[in-house]
């Protein structure tokens, strides 16, 4: 691809060193995992516009070869995830994973098919009473629903106050959560509400364990990718490396928590490229 291996950048951890260099010398039996929104696409006022960053999809196809396997982790939809990011039939992503809802769903590149469980229940009872938590507890407040088919995101990046519709809605969304038996995910300006046992750490666990890396690499922005960054470390208190990344500055307990910091999506998508083109043995 022409990238400069120097360009390549370093960690600033002695983990995260390791877990790089670990890559670099053994890439078939190292998993490159990466969040969807904020981290391969940028975050926009209305989701259903969120599309991979320019290069994304080109650089993880020169990467994800000499990989074990490259798996985006997301709570979105698998589909969507694969719709968004341009995913299906893109050269060099064949044996690409999509882990959607928090990994309760799958879609495999190599087969492009899609297992997705029963919906919970308590997703439809608490999404039937939604509305009225909103009208009780953010009046007037331009707030807006994701429906996810197994959860829902209730998003705030449009009212007006987008930190005080955020704030106003946290609690009462959490109790409404609790009686349904479900549990409430907070992001950047997103209230998402989901089924018990679904989070990106356990499907990162899971995953890292069927593939049998021995590195895992992860990439995230917001707080969901909290559960993942724990994996991570589990997975290196077993023997394992991993490296750790942060798109971005917002969720400042990720990037204190990171590796290596990255400046967001281009910046993620430009180690991806120097990081294919260093195994592909570009100078």
């Amino acid at each position: 691809m022409g990238s400069n291996p120097a360009t390549l950048p370093q960690p600033a951890t002695e983990a995260g060193a390791e877990g790089l260099a670990a890559l670099l010398a053994a890439p078939g039996s190292a998993v490159v995992a990466l969040d969807f929104d904020g981290t391969l696409a940028d975050i926009v006022p209305d989701p259903e516009q969120a599309r991979a960053h320019p290069g994304a999809v080109e650089a993880l196809g020169a990467l994800a070869p000499h990989l074990a396997s490259a798996v985006v982790v997301t709570g979105r939809p698998a589909s969507v995830a694969v719709e968004y990011g341009g995913f299906a039939g893109a050269p060099g992503l064949e044996r690409l994973v999509v882990l959607g809802h928090y990994g309760a769903e799958r879609w495999d590149a190599a087969t492009g098919t899609l297992q997705t469980p029963p919906p919970h229940p308590g997703v439809a009872g608490a999404r039937a009473e939604l509305d009225d938590a909103v009208r009780r507890f953010a009046p007037g407040q331009e707030v807006w629903t994701e429906e996810k088919g197994q959860s829902f995101a209730v998003h705030t990046r449009r009212a007006a106050d987008p930190d005080a519709a955020f704030a106003a809605l946290r609690a009462p969304l959490r109790d409404l959560a609790v009686r349904h038996g479900i549990v409430l995910e907070p992001g950047r300006q997103v209230l998402e509400l989901r089924p018990p046992g679904m989070d990106k750490g356990a499907a990162l666990t899971a995953y890292a364990r069927e593939t049998g890396a021995r590195t895992v690499a992860y990439a995230g922005d917001d707080l969901g990718d909290l559960a993942a960054f724990d994996a991570v470390d589990a997975l290196r208190a077993e023997g394992r490396t991993g490296l750790l990344l942060s798109s971005g500055t917002a969720t400042a307990a990720l990037t204190a928590r990171a590796d290596l910091a990255l400046d967001g999506p281009s910046a993620v998508v430009a180690f991806l490229t120097a990081l294919a083109a260093r195994l592909g043995g570009d100078a």
